[in-house]
């Protein structure tokens, strides 16, 4: 933003005309690859669960949706090319979270789409399944130590 202001001081100016139409087309493509990422409901169901969680690997996806590991892997693939979200891997383990740099407009979309389907019985199963994963894993872990 502060670019396009240096150009605004001078909008007759060749710069401004190239640099204001490639932030326009930038910010077009920007919405319009996030919000064609959203067009389906596992990848909503998916964003949905990461909005209040750092971070899940691929198995939690997994069992909270209830749905097979290859399902849930495409579609983060699709999320992660659209750099909504971004991956680490520890050992066997990927875990996703949403992207560092995915702008605030975007945060508040995915927020607004959380509480406005938080009523939804297949977005609260999802929740009551990943609520009962993470305690399954805590007291595994709890064994183990």
């Amino acid at each position: 933003m502060g670019k396009l202001k240096l150009y605004t001081q001078n909008p007759e100016s060749h710069n401004y005309y190239h640099f204001a139409t490639y932030y326009d087309e930038l910010i077009t493509m920007q919405i319009e690859t996030f919000t064609k990422a959203l067009a389906d409901q596992t990848r909503l169901r998916l964003l949905s669960l990461l909005v209040d969680t750092p971070e899940l690997c691929v198995c939690e996806f997994t069992q909270a949706l209830a749905l097979p590991q290859p399902k849930i892997s495409r579609h983060l693939a699709i999320l992660r090319e659209a750099e909504i979200l971004q991956d680490r891997r520890d050992g066997l383990w990927i875990y996703y979270r949403l992207h560092e740099n995915l702008p605030n407009w975007c945060k508040t979309i995915l927020q607004a789409l959380r509480e406005g389907n938080q009523n939804h019985a297949i977005f609260q199963a999802d929740n009551e399944r990943l609520a009962n994963t993470k305690k399954l894993n805590q007291h595994y872990k709890s064994l183990t130590s």
